[in-house]
């Protein structure tokens, strides 16, 4: 019990630090991306791109770190083949989420070099620079859609073992099983809108913004619920 116990809380402060480190790397990224001047705006603001990507990478640790930490409690309960094999498949999503975050990061730091390249050739030389900016915004925005399209198929995997086990509130699996599609089709809107942050993306992803923080509470101050499968069960 004392080691679920801090399982959860772990899990719990995990998502609120990967959400906080998200909200911290948006906003001091600000809008340097957008614009015509972005490539030369990147090297006059090195400092607020590195302090991105370091809290993105923050990011991308703890949603790695959430799989490990509630793994035991889903091995636990996976009395059957089928829940085994989709509490493997959830800590792979998780994993292979925060790989293709480092991607995104990976990403803003080559703009920031190429952004520093562009800027000591001087502006007469800065538009044969616009095609790789290009290509690089590109790979950067479709990693963190496809790391947070991995995410959603991971949080249907999670929130029905959790339905099936009852091991949080029922409701908050049911929110959670609604929200994951929302924020799927909140990543796919940036192949018609070409902007990750549009209205329309913003208000598919709260559902599931917002579950989160209210699991992660759940779980600092309630913990897990009993596990229901037994010793002779499992």
């Amino acid at each position: 019990m004392r080691s679920e116990r801090t399982a959860a809380i772990s899990v719990g402060v995990l998502y609120i630090a990967a959400s906080l480190a998200g909200i911290i790397a948006a906003v001091a990224l600000g809008s340097l991306l957008e614009g015509p001047d972005a490539l030369t705006d990147l090297a006059a603001h090195e400092g607020r791109v590195l302090i991105t990507a370091f809290f993105e990478l923050i990011m991308a640790i703890a949603v790695a770190g959430v799989a490990f930490m509630i793994y035991p409690v889903l091995k636990q309960d996976a009395d059957t083949p089928g829940k085994r094999g989709l509490a493997l498949w959830y800590v792979g999503t998780r994993i292979t989420e925060g790989a293709l975050f480092l991607v995104g990061i990976l990403g803003l730091l080559s703009l920031l070099a190429l952004s520093k390249e562009a800027a000591s050739s001087g502006a007469a030389h800065i538009s044969q620079y616009h095609a790789i900016e290009t290509v690089l915004g590109t790979v950067s925005d479709y990693s963190w859609v496809l790391g947070q399209s991995v995410f959603c198929a991971g949080a249907v995997m999670l929130y029905y073992l959790f339905y099936v086990s009852r091991r949080v509130p029922r409701w908050l699996s049911v929110w959670g099983l609604i929200g994951a599609p929302l924020m799927l089709a909140a990543g796919f809107s940036l192949a018609f809108t070409g902007d990750p942050d549009s209205t329309i993306s913003s208000i598919l992803y709260a559902p599931l913004a917002l579950q989160e923080m209210v699991l992660a509470v759940w779980l600092i101050i309630k913990g897990f619920n009993p596990s229901p499968v037994t010793p002779t069960d499992s």
